[in-house]
């Protein structure tokens, strides 16, 4: 167990916490690099899959963000994204007082895989329910990591500069 513990903290250090001071020595500013993870962990976690990719690239031309950077948050959020996918599902239903539909994440991909189009005609009110389950909790999540993040990373930027 502690290697494969070992192994995930390699691999994050070098896939994630290294880019992330490599955008602060490259001169991002501390307040967009936080902007970037914040959004890119906002719209990495939308409940429509296959769309976050376009969504932070929106967000990065819309705010003049750093692309690399709101995209590696958004591809390291993806399991996250399956992993609330029905949590949101769930809440929408709640939000909307609609019955819980018998659905799984297999059965969602399956349905996809077999007929697409007809997985999003018979699903679109349901995923509709399910963003406003995520709009109405994470953008303040979103906004309170934004707040959080600054200072740490003023705090990285101070340390290397010293």
């Amino acid at each position: 167990m502690a290697w494969k513990d070992n192994q995930i903290s390699k691999f994050l250090d070098r896939a994630l916490q290294t880019p992330l001071l490599n955008f602060l020595r490259q001169g991002l500013s501390p307040e967009k690099l936080a902007l970037c993870v914040a959004l890119g962990l906002l719209l990495g976690t939308f409940p429509v899959l296959g769309s976050t990719t376009l969504l932070c690239t929106a967000a990065a031309i819309i705010f003049r963000l750093n692309m690399p950077a709101i995209q590696l948050i958004n591809y390291f959020t993806y399991p996250l994204q399956l992993l609330l996918f029905i949590p949101f599902i769930r809440a929408g239903e709640f939000l909307f007082n609609q019955p819980p539909i018998p659905l799984d994440l297999v059965q969602i991909f399956s349905m996809l895989q077999s007929d697409m189009l007809g997985a999003i005609s018979s699903l679109w009110l349901t995923n509709v329910r399910a963003i406003a389950a995520w709009s109405l909790t994470t953008p303040l999540l979103s906004i309170a990591l934004y707040y959080l993040l600054i200072p740490v990373f003023r705090r990285l930027v101070d340390e290397k500069s010293a």
